[in-house]
């Protein structure tokens, strides 16, 4: 269940980054802000959907206590 979860973060990143590059250039070209100001958002959130994607991965195992069982 949670690697259909890891692929599906994964898959939503370029959607969401079309989407708000997109809503970025619109408020540029309503003259509420320049592009010069708001691209830090870009970074923003591609820094929160790879922490979404890293929250989605599955966990790998602890190894054993003691090092490798001989």
């Amino acid at each position: 269940m949670n690697s259909r979860r890891a692929l599906y973060a994964q898959a939503i990143r370029g959607p969401v980054l079309l989407v708000t590059i997109g809503i970025l250039f619109a408020v540029q070209q309503a003259g509420m802000l320049p592009l010069s100001r708001t691209w830090p958002l870009l970074i923003i959130i591609v820094g929160l959907l790879k922490l979404v994607e890293r929250l989605a991965m599955p966990r790998a195992p602890y190894p054993p206590p003691g090092g490798q069982a001989q």
